[in-house]
């Protein structure tokens, strides 16, 4: 149906290209996927195209052995980003050898051959592990997270010293990362913050209008739209750090009807990249490790509260995580955390029971 039948293509071999990928969009659309989902798979099948300089119905197994070590040694992918390229490839390698769609028998009739799976699992790489980060990733220390919020704080008093611009800039920034320890946010949920995100919560009135956070760009899941969750707000220097920049500073950016919370100075929304250059930034002058990021104030919320004992199903809903399995991976408790909960187990085995009262005559 893609094709226009009685026609005839002065390109036939691009017609038909361009013709199973407009199929294979319609197929995608009508699972509810997102457009620069669709757009982001077909820009990957045809850049394989270009690596292997043939059409889908010449493609062989042994083009995806080649395409993925270039993939390995030459650009260094990680595993999981190659392994997403393969799985692209290997939807669309299901489509078009897909009886259902005719695309097999369109391009014997057309070409004198037909497209062939050449995704198995011998040549793929599995997805074995829930987590695939580096090793070296972990979350701030307690202490590391005093020393990067105080080290922002101090930004704001030597701009206001100096009497130069970004004084204002720095005060967002400051706030912005609290927020992101403080409701274990993303970076990009971060971003697209508006004013009217906050709520009110009835189980904790005292933090008034900052009771409740409504994440609505939560990481979506297979190219679905995003996923929305409510993060209650359990940490009350956060709710002021909050309630002071919406009130007294966010106002003197200008822009009040923008629905953004992050403004820059020239009015328009913060971006994700920004987010990360002021952190890096603050990394480096406290020669902190490089391997902390933006994302490692979120892995610390979910460290922070376990080891301050807050149920496991609480932090999973807060986070956003479909399992606990995938909390668990966010959870590095401390030494001392592991010891003390090690004490209470061994405790019930080892003491003595005391001893048991007299019995009155």
């Amino acid at each position: 149906m893609e094709l226009v039948s009685g026609v005839a293509q002065l390109r036939p071999e691009d017609a038909m290209v361009d013709a199973m990928l407009s199929g294979w969009r319609a197929q995608q659309s009508a699972r509810g996927l997102q457009e620069r989902t669709m757009a982001s798979r077909e820009s990957q099948v045809r850049r394989f195209a270009d690596f292997t300089n043939e059409y889908p119905w010449h493609w062989t197994p042994a083009d995806v052995d080649e395409w993925s070590q270039w993939l390995t040694s030459e650009r260094h992918l990680a595993p999981s980003s190659i392994r997403g390229q393969q799985a692209h490839l290997r939807l669309f390698s299901e489509y078009i050898t897909d009886t259902r769609y005719g695309w097999a028998q369109t391009c014997e009739e057309a070409f004198g051959t037909f497209p062939v799976p050449i995704t198995h699992e011998w040549n793929t790489i599995a997805h074995l592990n829930e987590y695939e980060g580096t090793p070296e990733a972990r979350p701030f220390t307690r202490q590391e997270v005093q020393r990067f919020l105080d080290y922002a704080d101090d930004q704001v008093d030597r701009a206001v010293r100096s009497k130069r611009k970004g004084a204002l800039a720095a005060y967002r920034d400051a706030t912005l990362f609290k927020v992101i320890y403080g409701w274990g946010l993303r970076r990009t949920e971060t971003a697209k913050l508006d004013l009217n995100d906050w709520g009110r919560n009835p189980a904790a009135a005292e933090f008034g209008r900052y009771g409740m956070l409504h994440v609505r760009y939560g990481k979506s899941v297979r190219g679905q739209t995003p996923r929305r969750r409510n993060v209650p707000s359990i940490m009350g220097w956060a709710v002021e750090a909050v309630t002071d920049y919406v009130e007294n500073i966010r106002p003197r950016f200008g822009g009040a009807e923008h629905p953004a919370l992050w403004l820059t100075e020239r009015g328009g929304r913060i971006k994700p990249v920004e987010i990360n250059a002021r952190f890096v930034a603050y990394r480096e002058a406290l020669e902190l490790p490089s391997e902390l990021t933006p994302h490692s104030l979120r892995h610390s919320y979910v460290t922070h509260l376990t080891e301050d004992g807050v149920d496991r199903r609480f932090i999973q809903e807060a986070v956003g995580h479909r399992s606990d399995s995938s909390t668990a991976i966010y959870t590095h408790v401390s030494s001392d955390f592991m010891n003390t909960a090690l004490r209470k187990a061994l405790t019930p085995a080892f003491d003595p029971a005391p001893p048991e009262p007299p019995k009155e005559p």
